[in-house]
């Protein structure tokens, strides 16, 4: 299975403006509330903030976990596809994810999860972060990118 893009934040460049939810939530549905949105604003204040998204597991838990089949993943690029007719909110699959990347959506009570902005060359959050703290990325770049980071700092460290 190829590696898919999903989109990561940067906690060093993340100012907590929660500009990503209320962007996706007018792409999406419409309204200006994160309630809608499929990124969620993480603040673990005042350590760290972080936009949190689907992941796009390999051998995804919330696909696996959903009792009605009502998710599937997509073999083109990984995103988590709900079919509204199946889902019926019951929750396994926002239990299964161990990112907190689903909710449900809170007029049609049935799962929401990014869908990178169904194929467009940057999603919405990614363009509209006005620091540039999301990125679409991959799991091999992002853990290359902490080794970098790991390595910088035990130099400077090393040179202290």
């Amino acid at each position: 299975m190829p590696e898919h893009e999903f989109v990561a934040a940067d906690p060093d460049k993340c100012v907590g403006c929660g500009v990503c939810e209320y962007v996706c939530s007018m792409q999406k549905k419409h309204p200006f509330n994160p309630l809608y949105s499929r990124i969620r604003f993480v603040r673990v204040y005042p350590i760290v903030n972080l936009g949190m998204t689907c992941r796009l597991c390999e051998d995804a838990p919330c696909v696996i976990a959903c009792p009605r089949k009502a998710l599937e993943q997509s073999k083109e690029n990984g995103v988590i596809l709900v079919d509204k007719d199946k889902c019926d909110g019951c929750g396994w699959c926002i239990e299964a994810c161990e990112f907190g990347a689903i909710t449900l959506d809170p007029d049609d009570k049935v799962a929401i999860v990014c869908d990178l902005c169904k194929g467009e060359p940057k999603p919405k959050c990614v363009e509209w972060c006005p620091e540039e703290a999301l990125e679409l990325t991959t799991r091999d770049r992002l853990a290359k990118k902490a080794r970098v980071s790991a390595v910088r700092k035990l130099l400077l460290e090393t040179i202290e």
